[in-house]
């Protein structure tokens, strides 16, 4: 590699984004996260905006850490997401396989050259060794690197280390006195010095290729163009450069996006609530929700409204992207999920509902009560409350809501009692009964007949409530009112 790197642009205006190639590259070592998702999203957007390619690869490489089933559980959110992938695991081509670890052949070969070129060798320091290492250069105010205690080793010296047992890794001859640099999509010029770097492992000790090298020769091969990914991956990028280079590969522009933190500048955290699209699904918020807001996150766009994953690859830009951290914020999500919930067709709802209503409702049940709670829903939980009043027991109002009740009066419930047993569940009717007999008219009409049905002074729309509710139960619940021992009896609500 030359002082300046020639395989990356160090110019930002010869970054292009005309089909770009873009990949998400998770490790299947635990569930999907927010900022994980985000990546992907912004990854998809780039590829579908540009006429590109969106890749998914798995880098499962690390076998003490990986897991079948979290590389399952990858791909099941980001379907339920709606993030689709042009090729990967399930979709292989000629440029896969898009798991690392039936890649090892590629590998091999790869690292076979670094080896003809004398440009790794094998370490055979402990973790011990090198955490003391590492802790003695943090006490002397120096950055930690590795520090070349195997780097001249001579061949008897190796055989010596092997003939005890130690199986080494393999380290990259990092080139000293140089100067790398390259031009970042998102956060413009970037350049690092070699000598601050020490040289780095690309082969572990049980044979597995490590991230910087497989990752690198991975883009490669598979024609990434454009990486985009978190900052926390900045620094690793002159690395993956000095491979690149040293393999003749050609390298993909990069681009490091903010990371995402909680309200309070913290990291993102449990403490923050739900951090993986696990938790959130189960939940019950929805992919619009989601994708909408980590959308914003980051990325700044004209377009306010509430969008689909099309409308958001017409509106991303990748010189949106913002340099500064992301704060996540689960009322702002609340307020995407609301406007999800209104888009909601009924069948849509009752299926996202099927878990809080009864197994038995039947359809005009189920249609009039998703069309009295959606405007007040924002989760499931939230429908679970107005369930257990409009298909359980009857409610007890409140000592203060039972005043409602008893200055309304008996007459007035065995009004309305009466008309509800001749008109149904119509409210029209039974307010119009109530109304007769008591003159009262406006809250003072409907504010007793919501909390002998409801037992609650606010919440949905009443007139589909009670659609949805069983004939006998408006009757018995106005009913229970209509007696002057009755009325009285709410004193002890």
């Amino acid at each position: 590699m030359s002082a300046k790197s020639d395989t990356s642009p160090a110019d930002g205006a010869r970054i292009e984004f005309v089909r770009a190639v873009t990949r998400f590259a998770p490790s299947p070592t635990g569930d999907l996260h927010l900022g994980n998702v985000r990546t992907a999203l912004f990854n998809l957007l780039l590829a579908r905006s540009s006429g590109g390619r969106f890749v998914l690869r798995i880098e499962d490489t690390d076998a003490d850490r990986s897991r079948e089933a979290h590389a399952a559980g990858l791909l099941e959110d980001l379907r339920w997401l709606g993030i689709d992938w042009d090729a990967g695991p399930d979709r292989e081509d000629e440029r896969g396989p898009y798991r690392q670890s039936e890649r090892a052949g590629v590998y091999a070969e790869h690292f076979a050259a670094l080896q003809r070129q004398g440009l790794v060798y094998p370490c055979f320091c402990s973790p011990l060794e090198l955490d003391l290492a590492r802790r003695a250069q943090l006490a002397a105010g120096r950055p930690p690197r590795y520090a070349g205690t195997c780097r001249d080793l001579s061949p008897e010296q190796q055989a010596r280390k092997r003939a005890q047992g130690i199986a080494p890794s393999w380290r990259f001859r990092v080139p000293s006195g140089r100067r790398i640099e390259f031009h970042d999509f998102v956060h413009g010029p970037q350049s690092f010095l070699s000598d601050d770097i020490g040289d780095f492992v690309v082969r572990r000790a049980d044979g597995s290729a490590a991230f910087f090298f497989s990752n690198a020769v991975d883009d490669a091969s598979m024609g990434i163009t454009h990486v985009l990914r978190g900052e926390d991956h900045l620094a690793n990028t002159p690395r993956q450069l000095l491979i690149l280079e040293a393999l003749g590969l050609p390298a993909p522009a990069y681009g490091h996006v903010s990371l995402l933190v909680g309200p309070d500048g913290a990291p993102l955290s449990k403490r923050h609530g739900a951090t993986s699209v696990r938790e959130l699904r189960e939940r019950g918020f929805t992919p619009g929700a989601i994708l909408n807001l980590l959308f914003r996150l980051g990325h700044s766009s004209p377009e306010h409204g509430f969008l689909t994953l099309e409308e958001m690859a017409r509106a991303f830009d990748p010189r949106h992207l913002g340099r500064s951290p992301a704060r996540f914020d689960e009322q702002q999500l609340r307020v995407w999920q609301k406007e999800a919930v209104h888009r909601m067709s009924l069948a849509d709802a009752r299926r996202w509902l099927a878990t809080a209503l009864p197994r038995d409702l039947d359809e005009h049940s189920a249609e009039a009560f998703l069309q009295a709670v959606l405007p007040n829903v924002v989760l499931p939980e939230d429908a679970r409350e107005w369930v257990a009043i409009v298909f359980g027991p009857a409610p007890v109002p409140s000592e203060e809501d039972a005043r409602l009740v008893r200055d309304a009066g008996a007459d007035f419930f065995a009004a309305a009692a009466q008309a509800a047993e001749r008109s149904g569940n119509d409210l029209s009717a039974i307010a119009a009964a109530a109304r007769a007999q008591s003159g009262r008219k406006g809250a003072a009409l409907y504010m007793p007949l919501r909390v002998a049905l409801t037992g609650r002074t606010h919440g949905p729309e009443l007139a589909p409530l009670l659609r949805a509710m069983p004939a006998h139960a408006v009757r018995e619940r106005l009913a229970r009112f209509a007696s002057s021992s009755a009325s009285k009896s709410t004193d002890a609500a």
